[in-house]
């Protein structure tokens, strides 16, 4: 299974911030969605960082409520880590325990392509170890 195939099922969209917009639209957009995280993009879908429910904590532990008036900039996340539509379902996987996030934009051409959340990747997961389990099961019963 590749990022494609779950783009495929769940769609291209992505929930997108420019990087001068305050954070408190950022939460209100998180909130109101229902997402973790937005991409932050410069308006022609370039990726230039990502925001998640893990940066804004830690931008209002330093700055109290006043971190709702700053920049999405000085709070995001500007080295994203991406995959694209090549990569596997164990890869992304590998690359977010290794990073230890759970939102993995997806790039093609340089520009923003979707994204895939740990929830997806998990879900595609247990898609293909049932899946595997049932063939191993009519593989059984007809031998």
């Amino acid at each position: 299974m590749t990022v494609k195939a779950i783009l495929e099922s769940k769609g291209h969209g992505v929930f997108t911030l420019g990087p001068n917009e305050k954070l408190s639209e950022a939460i209100r957009m998180l909130a109101e969605h229902r997402i973790g995280a937005l991409v932050i993009t410069n308006g022609d879908r370039k990726i230039v960082g990502i925001l998640s429910e893990r940066d804004i904590v830690r931008v209002v532990a330093r700055e109290g409520a006043a971190a709702l008036d700053i920049a999405v900039r000085s709070a995001m996340t500007p080295k994203v880590k991406i995959c694209n539509e090549n990569h596997t379902v164990n890869e992304v996987m590998e690359i977010m325990t290794r990073g230890r996030f759970r939102h993995l934009p997806v790039e093609k051409g340089g520009m923003l392509d979707g994204i895939v959340s740990i929830g997806d990747v998990v879900k595609r997961r247990i898609e293909d170890v049932e899946r595997e389990a049932e063939e191993i099961k009519q593989y059984i019963a007809t031998a």
